[in-house]
This record gives structure tokens, C-alpha cells and sequence, in this order.
């Protein structure tokens, strides 16, 4: 997919326009999809759609396999005669349409989608049914999600043992049978809008590209169905190890994540089931999936459990060419993106090689005034993502403003950018502009820019800081501010640059 140029933007589903609160499966995700494919973009780029943490963030899920069911649109269970247009009305949000509310958004909608249960038909209860047999980590995410309401939300680890221990709670499923339905429905409900989306994206010549974050929360459907799979004592569901990565560019003591390692000896012994599983159905919510953390494949970074920080830990050797193998025989034309960011050595680098998966680049970590980054794009090779900042970036503008004096001067000038007034951001910020053109002229296969450097957001609209808990993935945006961006400069540079084509 990615063997020919062309572009695409990233464009988080919680950030679209609607009344609800969040994005949701809507009006909106429709106008912005016309309004790409209008300007000549390839494909569209979004963040995990699994469940968010406390945080909001997409990248802590409870669920692997799971969406989260606060981007099911009430409009659309209206239309399917779930709900009446009064139930689907006290999801109306009246706060900024500029910021997400999470906790409004879930409750509201979990509200509504019990009183759409209420109503399911013999033949959608006969659908959903296909679907669980289709998807069969499904199950195990609703008999989690009920079990987890008997226990008023506790973790898992913190149920009593024979809740705890999943295949002691299989025998016990019928207890739970009751709310575990419901959560099917939900699931249900939520691939069938998605699924509505994505046909929409690639009617008008647009790829969805998903994201797949490398590690799974602990509290999880998917650590406690399968707990023989991580590094976790079995007997008194303790983690013996942490995930992270070591310091780095985003964070001096490193970041220190506490998701449970995998116990990649008893994935291989499974034939490493569930992570093809997993694979499997992100290659089929989505056209192409970028890897998270790619880099552990190869190699990770494994903490002590009670670790203060990163800084203390080890590499230990990842799953390699041997799971490649597997996923190669499984999925032969599998679209996949590799994240390939942060500090790595040669096995990350050979085992690049033997996938042929593209890496990543990012215009930002680009402009070291000592060196030749190998982020500058006249380094970048074919086979790579250009990306003029991904969601943990800065905003170009907010970027700007915050780098030194000398980095931004190299910057400014490698772009060829010759105006006086390089903070002024806007939809026509010249600045802006001209570090995507430096991007969009690379040798990159792919160029990616988010909708807010397409809008020249300064760092107010900043999507996620790495390693700081509060305050991340709170932007939105509107139906005039879609509307608003620039069509006609980018189609022209999508043409100017040869990246208009269409993936299908």
C-alpha cells in the first residue's frame, strides 16, 4: 500500500466535529473524509479506538480488542429505531466544542445505550450473535466488563480468586450471562458504525490507517484471559515486570509505562495466537495499521516491579523474525507501519529489514544544527512515513516558538521560508507551510501531517505530552474549522509534489 506517494492526515476520531461531547461515528467524520479526499490526501490517519484510561488516553486500554463506546454516534441508534430522538437529545453537550469531555461522553452514552438495549430485535439479537462467534475476544471483553460491574469497577487482580482466575469465572459465566450480553450489544454496535465509516473513507479513494499500541494495560480483558502469556505470577497475580522505555528524547528518567511484559517463550509454544488474533482484527477495522513501539519486537525495555522510574531496567530480546514469520504466512499483504522511534541498535534495524515494513520520520526531531539527522528529508529513504508531527508532537507553530533560536533559524531556512513573520499561525501561516512542503518534497513513499498544523494551531491545540498524565487528548475541532482549512494549497501540493493517488 505504501509502494507509491502519496499523503495523508492525522485525524483522531475523539477530536471530529459533533454535539456529543467527543467525535463520534457522525456528520462530522463524513464532512472531514469529503474534505480530504476533495484536496487529493490518500489516507486518513487515526489514534486507537479501544477504551480510554482515566486520561483519556487510547494508548491504557482495557480492552485490546474492545472500542470504546463513547464514539458510537446516538443519531445512528435513532436511525435504527434503537432509541427516540428524545433519549438520543440528553447526549447534547453544551460546554466548548473546542474540548473533549470524556466523562461526560460515557455516561451519557453508556445511559442511552442501555435504554437502546432494552429494544434489540429477534434479528438483531441473532446478528450479534454472528458477530461474538466472528469475533471471539469479544466474549471474553464482556464477561470482563461484567464481572468488573459486580465488583464496582475494581481491577481484576483485586477480585476474588475465582473471579479472578478466568478460566474458574468461565464456569461461573452464567451468573454474569445478563450484563455480558449487554456488552456484546455494545461491541456490536460499535464495529457496525465504524464499519459504516470506513466503507464511506474508501469509497471516496481515502485508506484508514489504525494505531496499535505494542502493550496492554494490566487491569485488561486481555491480562486476565490470559495471564500465562505476560510476566505475571500466576498464584497471587503479582506483575514480576514492568514496561518502559530509558530516558530518551521526550523524558530524562525515561518512562516508565507499567504494562505487564509478555512471556514471549509461552506466546511462541501458542504459536502466537493471540498477537496474530490481534493483528487480524486490526487489519480488519482498519486498511493499514501503524505498530506502536515497533521497536520491541526486536528488543524492549524490561523494569523491576516497584521501580520508581526507567532509568533502571534491561534489554531483553524480543519475538524477531520468528513471530514475522508467522504473521507473513497469516497476513502475506498485511499494510503495516512500523514505529520505529527513540533510541535502538542494529537488531531493531535488521528486523526492519527483514519485514520491509516503511519507519517512521518526523520533521521535527529533523533540525539538529551539529548534525545530519536522519529525520531531514533529504535523508529519509522511500520506504519510510514522513510525518510533519505525529500526536505526540508539538504543533509546528507551538514547535516554533519553543525551539532555540539556532534550531529554528536551520529550520526556517532549510524550508526555504524567506517572510519576516514566522510566528503568525493561522490556516495561510507561511512557516507552517513551509515545513510541510520540506516534508511533502522528501523521498518518503508517504507524508503525513496532522489537521493541526494543516489549520497552523499553535500549542494550545497540542494532542498529547509525553510522560505527563494530565491535560492530553483534549482536542476538537468544528465543521467551520474543517471547512475552513485551505483545500486549494493542498491539492496543490499534493499534485506539485506527486502524491495524489488513490490506494484502491
Amino acid at each position: 500500500m505504501f509502494e507509491k506517494r502519496g499523503a495523508g492526515v492525522l485525524f483522531p476520531v475523539s477530536c471530529a466535529p459533533s454535539e456529543y461531547g467527543v467525535g463520534v461515528f457522525g456528520g462530522g467524520l463524513y464532512n472531514f473524509i469529503d474534505k480530504i479526499s476533495e484536496m487529493g490526501f490518500s489516507y486518513w490517519q487515526v489514534l486507537p479506538l479501544n477504551p480510554v484510561d482515566c486520561h483519556g488516553s487510547p494508548y491504557c486500554s482495557h480492552g485490546a480488542f474492545a472500542g470504546d463506546y463513547m464514539f458510537i454516534n446516538p443519531a445512528g441508534l435513532v436511525k435504527s429505531s434503537l432509541v427516540s430522538a428524545a433519549d438520543a437529545a440528553e447526549n447534547i453537550y453544551s460546554g466548548s466544542a473546542y474540548t473533549a469531555n470524556y466523562d461526560f461522553a460515557h455516561e451519557k452514552r453508556l445511559k442511552l445505550l442501555r435504554a437502546a438495549y432494552k429494544n434489540i430485535t429477534p434479528q438483531l439479537k441473532s446478528e450479534i450473535e454472528k458477530f461474538t462467534q466472528e469475533n471471539v475476544q469479544i466474549s471474553a471483553f464482556a464477561l470482563y466488563m461484567a464481572v468488573k460491574e459486580s465488583e464496582g469497577g475494581a481491577p481484576w487482580h483485586k477480585w476474588p480468586r475465582r473471579k479472578a482466575c478466568y478460566g474458574d469465572c468461565l464456569k461461573d459465566a452464567a451468573k454474569y450471562e445478563k450484563e455480558a450480553a449487554f456488552w456484546r450489544f455494545v461491541q456490536y454496535i460499535f464495529y457496525s458504525q465504524w464499519k459504516q465509516i470506513k466503507d464511506y473513507a474508501n469509497s471516496r479513494g481515502i485508506a484508514v490507517i489504525g494505531d496499535m499500541p505494542f502493550y496492554v494495560s494490566f487491569d485488561s480483558a486481555d491480562v486476565w484471559a490470559n495471564t500465562a502469556l505476560f510476566d505475571i505470577d500466576e498464584k497471587t497475580f503479582v506483575q514480576k515486570s514492568l514496561a518502559g522505555v530509558p530516558p530518551d528524547y521526550f523524558s530524562a528518567d525515561g518512562q516508565l509505562w507499567g504494562n505487564p511484559i509478555y512471556n514471549w517463550a509461552q506466546m511462541k509454544r501458542r504459536g502466537y495466537d493471540w498477537w496474530l488474533g490481534r493483528l487480524g482484527n486490526a487489519l480488519s477495522l482498519f486498511d493499514a495499521v501503524r505498530v506502536d513501539h515497533f521497536r520491541a519486537f526486536a528488543s524492549y525495555w524490561q523494569v523491576p516491579a516497584g521501580a520508581e522510574n526507567a532509568r533502571v531496567g534491561q534489554w531483553k530480546i524480543g519475538a524477531g523474525t520468528d513471530f514475522f514469520d508467522r504473521v507473513f504466512e497469516k497476513f502475506p499483504h498485511a499494510a503495516i507501519i512500523a514505529e520505529d522511534l527513540g533510541s535502538y541498535s542494529e537488531d531493531v534495524l535488521q528486523l526492519l529489514s527483514y519485514t520491509g515494513f516503511p519507519g517512521m520520520r518526523v520533521a521535527q526531531f529533523a533540525f539538529d544544527v551539529n548534525g545530519d539527522s536522519s529525520h531531514l528529508p533529504h535523508n529519509v529513504p522511500k520506504n519510510s512515513v514522513s510525518y510533519v508531527g505525529t500526536h505526540d508532537n508539538n504543533t509546528v507553530l507551538g514547535w516554533l516558538w519553543e525551539a532555540s533560536e539556532a534550531e529554528r533559524r536551520f529550520a526556517l531556512d532549510y524550508a526555504g521560508f524567506q517572510g519576516g513573520d514566522w510566528g503568525r499561525g493561522g490556516f495561510k501561516s507561511e512557516s507552517c507551510r513551509k515545513i510541510t512542503e520540506a516534508v511533502w518534497k522528501s523521498s518518503s513513499n508517504t507524508a503525513i501531517i496532522s489537521f493541526q498544523d494543516m489549520c497552523g494551531f499553535g500549542s494550545d491545540a497540542r494532542m498529547n505530552t509525553p510522560g505527563v498524565a494530565e491535560g492530553n487528548w483534549l482536542f476538537r475541532t468544528t465543521d467551520d474549522t474543517v471547512n475552513s482549512i485551505d483545500s486549494g494549497y493542498f491539492l496543490k501540493i499534493n499534485n506539485l509534489y506527486r502524491r495524489r493517488y488513490s490506494p484502491f
